[in-house]
C-alpha cells in the first residue's frame, strides 16, 4: 500500500499545481497540512512556469494498494 499526500495550488496565471508528498507521516490533519500549505506560500518555497503559488486549493491523501499477480 503506498500513500501519497497531493496538495493543489493555485498560481498567479489561475492555473493549478500539484506537490506531492510520498509517505506522509500517519495522523495528518487538514489543520497541520493547512498550516503547510500556506507556509509554501509565505515563503515562496516553489516557483512555477507560470509565476508563484498564490493560493491553496485541495489537499488530499490518496491511497493505492496494488496486488502483485505472478
Amino acid at each position: 500500500m503506498t500513500k501519497t499526500l497531493e496538495m493543489t495550488f493555485k498560481d498567479t496565471a489561475g492555473k493549478n499545481v500539484m506537490i506531492s508528498i510520498l509517505n506522509p507521516k500517519d495522523g495528518l490533519t487538514l489543520t497541520q497540512v493547512d498550516a503547510i500549505m500556506q507556509d509554501i506560500i509565505a515563503k515562496n518555497i516553489f516557483a512555477t512556469t507560470n509565476g508563484d503559488l498564490v493560493d491553496a486549493v485541495e489537499a488530499k491523501i490518496r491511497v493505492v494498494d496494488v496486488t502483485v499477480l505472478v
